[in-house]
């Protein structure tokens, strides 16, 4: 699943031997996920989802869901992940479930070569430059449908027709994040 340039990219960052923060955003049900995993299984690399970092209900605000990318909480995101990752230090975050509107166990991770944050919205331009390698995930509209649909059943298709797919489209073409990226897959 790791394209080839990909692969030569990273290991020719590696043998640098700073350490590497590699963005995966783009659409839903794009393969951002599945990249990020075969990553992890090939360079024993960390993965962080931005999926963990979605609005808390009380900080989705009509105002907060207006900005492109608005319903990520970067702030949290800046604060417990992407300052520790500069710093090389070990940290530790609570995922955010929307499932359960709560916050799942704490999740450790420790300083590796390779850093891989994973989901739609990781490289908002809230966030700076910080990342090495920037990777933009598409699919088309009828493959990703039946994607979310294997993924999320049938009952959770129209609110990502209706919602989610809408707002990321709004936060790709408003920020231009697609030509911000090393590499589109």
């Amino acid at each position: 699943m790791i394209e080839q340039a990909l692969r030569h990219c990273i290991d020719g960052r590696m043998e640098t031997g700073e350490p590497i923060l590699l963005a995966i955003d783009g659409d839903s049900a794009a393969g951002k996920s599945t990249l990020a995993t075969a990553l992890q299984q090939a360079y024993q690399c960390n993965v962080i989802h931005m999926d963990h970092f979605f609005l808390q209900a009380e900080q989705r605000t009509e105002a907060r869901l207006a900005e492109p990318g608005g319903n990520v909480d970067y702030e949290r995101f800046i604060e417990e992940v992407l300052t520790p990752l500069q710093a090389h230090s070990t940290f530790s975050y609570r995922p955010f479930d929307c499932k359960t509107m709560g916050f799942g166990p704490e999740i450790t991770i420790r300083p590796h070569p390779l850093t891989v944050v994973e989901g739609a919205y990781s490289l908002h331009p809230v966030f700076g430059e910080p990342y090495h390698i920037k990777v933009f995930m598409t699919v088309d509209e009828p493959e990703q449908l039946r994607r979310i649909k294997a993924r999320n059943g049938g009952a959770q298709i129209e609110q990502f027709q209706t919602k989610w797919i809408p707002m990321e489209k709004w936060y790709f073409s408003q920020l231009d994040i697609q030509a911000r990226c090393d590499f589109v897959l």
